[in-house]
């Protein structure tokens, strides 16, 4: 029973570290998920905090609906696909985004049956979640 308590306490204190104490993410630690092992990106769970590297093969429009945000899917490799929601009243749009740009990401993953959406790739005006962004042609936005 104590090893499994030990345990339970070692994933609390990883998820608690990983999802709250983790810092602004700098540009040089996200790398393409085609370097990633597979097993890797399935592990993402919801809410977590991730980051990687994907080519845009397609630009949607804006959601303009409540918030709104600049929405385009990356292709992460291994035909994984990714859909970008980017709050764009909270942080700038990415300008002239087109099919087969290259976009690094840090932000809030979340599944859905097309693959996962990253959201949260903007600072938090109120200071409780960490900030993400988005990487475009030596640019970050957040």
């Amino acid at each position: 029973m104590k090893r499994i308590t030990y345990i339970l306490a070692i994933v609390v204190a990883y998820y608690a570290y990983e999802r709250f104490l983790i810092p602004d993410m700098p540009a040089s630690t996200a790398r393409p998920v085609s370097e990633q092992s597979s097993q890797v990106i399935d592990q993402w769970r919801p809410g977590q905090q991730v980051s990687g590297i994907g080519t845009v093969v397609r630009v949607l429009a804006d959601d303009n609906d409540g918030s709104r945000h600049q929405r385009f899917i990356l292709e992460l490799g291994q035909d994984r696909t990714l859909l970008v929601a980017h709050n764009i009243d909270l942080a700038p749009r990415i300008p002239s985004l087109s099919k087969g740009d290259t976009v690094s990401f840090y932000g809030e993953y979340e599944t859905n049956p097309q693959g996962g959406v990253i959201h949260w790739t903007h600072h938090d005006p109120q200071g409780r979640h960490v900030a993400g962004w988005l990487e475009h042609e030596g640019r970050r936005y957040q």
